[in-house]
C-alpha cells in the first residue's frame, strides 16, 4: 500500500485476512452539535490483496449493519431501523478499493443499496509476527462521509447546528490482517 517509488517494511505479496478481534470498525457523528456520539459495528470481514507493485493492492471488506453498537440499545435499535441504516432490506455495507497509494485508500463504499466514492487517509503501522508465528500487520483508515449521499435523511431541527444529528459521519478503522499461508 505505497506509491510506486516506496517499499513498505515487511508487507509481501500476497492476501491477508482482516482479523476482527483486533481491529475495529467505528464511527463518530455530532448530536444536537453538542457531542460526538461513537459507534462500531461488530461483525465485518475482509481481505487486503497486496500486490508485488503496492500500488496494485485492493482490500474488500463487509459489515453487518444489525452489528452496529453506540452503548445504547434502543439507539442501536433505530440506527437499525428504516430510518436509518435499514438493516433488514440492506444487511451489509461493503466497501471495494478502487485505489491505494502510501496515504490514501480510494474506493466505493455501498449503504442502503447506493455505491458513492470514498477517499479515507491510510497510514501503514509495520508487520509483526505474533505468538502463534502468523504474520500481522497493521492499517489505520480514517475519512469522512455525509450520511445523506447514501439515502439516510431522518433528522429533525434542533440543537446548536440546527439539527438533531449531524449529516457529516466520521469513519475510524482500527485494521489488523493476518497473511493466508
Amino acid at each position: 500500500m505505497t506509491t510506486a517509488t516506496t517499499e513498505l517494511t515487511g508487507l509481501t505479496a500476497g492476501t491477508w485476512d482482516i482479523d476482527p478481534a483486533h481491529s475495529e470498525v467505528g464511527f463518530t457523528v455530532r448530536h444536537l452539535g453538542l457531542s460526538k456520539v461513537r459507534g462500531r459495528f461488530n461483525a465485518f470481514s475482509g481481505t487486503v490483496t497486496i500486490a508485488d507493485d503496492q500500488t496494485a493492492s485492493s482490500v474488500a471488506a463487509s459489515i453487518d449493519l444489525s452489528s452496529v453498537d453506540t452503548n445504547n440499545k434502543m439507539r442501536d435499535g433505530h440506527l437499525k431501523s428504516a430510518d436509518f441504516l435499514n438493516a433488514e432490506d440492506s444487511p451489509t455495507m461493503t466497501f471495494v478499493s478502487t485505489g491505494v497509494t502510501e496515504t490514501a485508500l480510494s474506493g466505493d463504499l455501498t449503504i442502503r443499496g447506493i455505491t458513492k466514492p470514498v477517499t479515507l487517509d491510510l497510514s501503514y503501522n509495520g508487520v509483526a509476527v505474533d505468538g502463534y508465528e502468523a504474520t500481522r500487520a497493521g492499517f489505520n483508515a480514517s475519512g469522512q462521509i455525509l450520511r445523506s449521499d447514501f439515502g439516510i435523511a431522518f433528522n429533525a431541527p434542533l440543537g446548536i447546528d440546527g439539527m438533531l444529528v449531524s449529516d457529516k459521519v466520521a469513519i475510524e478503522l482500527e485494521i489488523q490482517a493476518t497473511r493466508q499461508a
